[in-house]
């Protein structure tokens, strides 16, 4: 067997690897691939204050299992601010049919993501979540590709929350192993990782490294991640995610 035929046997069985977590969210249906978009689930999940209830100042990060076939490899995020007495909450994410990509707009802050329910990834309350709110909306308007979308390796919807979480001091959010697009770095081959903890190196987000207290090791590959959180024990799989201990919510409750 010559070496051109045994490396593209291992490529093939790598490829393979990396494909079976999302193949196997495919086939137990943990994703919605049927049904038009308008007639999906975008309901209240009841994890963020109603602002009647709530006069101290918020800023969630959720995260959902991405529209149609997207969802078996990764999940959407968005942040979602409300000022100290602000009676509405705004959304900032980025959308792949809008240009600018960028869109900060009023609206329930943990809606169902067409179908998809979301989950909670940072909860800050109180003065920690007043001080940072202008400064993720500084951060917004300063996002470099704010007229490129790619779904892989990046610039995406992922990409934009962790140059936004990067770029905002204080706000540190571990990001979950199927938030694909989260290692591409735009100009950059090593950062902070987005828990604050750690650091990452990437070549365009399809060859990276990240190595932090919060994520613990995480090797990516063609845009997938593979990794061990050592912290809270649990393996991290491409499609499927943590398997072992539920990740913390990041934040801070005042």
């Amino acid at each position: 067997m010559n070496s051109f035929l045994r490396w593209s046997i291992r490529l093939v069985i790598l490829l393979a690897l990396l494909l079976a977590g999302p193949m196997w969210i495919l086939a137990s249906n943990q994703v919605i691939t049927d049904g038009h978009w308008s007639s999906l689930d975008r309901s209240s999940a009841g994890l963020a204050p109603h602002p009647d209830q709530a006069q101290e100042a918020v800023v969630q990060v959720y995260a959902a299992r991405a529209y149609s076939w997207r969802g078996a490899f990764g999940v959407h995020i968005w942040i979602a601010t409300k000022a100290e007495g602000a009676r509405e909450y705004q959304l900032h994410q980025v959308l792949s049919w809008r240009r600018p990509t960028v869109v900060s707009s009023i609206d329930t802050p943990d809606r169902a993501w067409f179908g998809h329910p979301p989950e909670l990834l940072a909860d800050y309350r109180g003065a920690p979540a007043a001080e940072m709110i202008p400064r993720i909306q500084d951060a917004v308007t300063r996002y470099p590709q704010a007229d490129l979308y790619r779904v892989w390796p990046g610039p995406n919807s992922n990409s934009f929350i962790a140059w936004v979480i990067r770029d905002v001091e204080g706000f540190e959010v571990a990001l979950p192993t199927t938030a694909v697009g989260k290692d591409y770095l735009f100009n950059g081959v090593v950062a902070l990782a987005p828990s604050g903890t750690g650091f990452q190196f990437s070549l365009g987000g399809v060859l990276g490294l990240m190595v932090a207290l919060e994520e613990g090791i995480e090797f990516n590959l063609l845009g997938m991640s593979i990794g061990l959180d050592v912290k809270r024990p649990a393996l991290k799989l491409p499609g499927i995610g943590r398997l072992g201990m539920p990740a913390s919510v990041a934040g801070n409750l005042d």
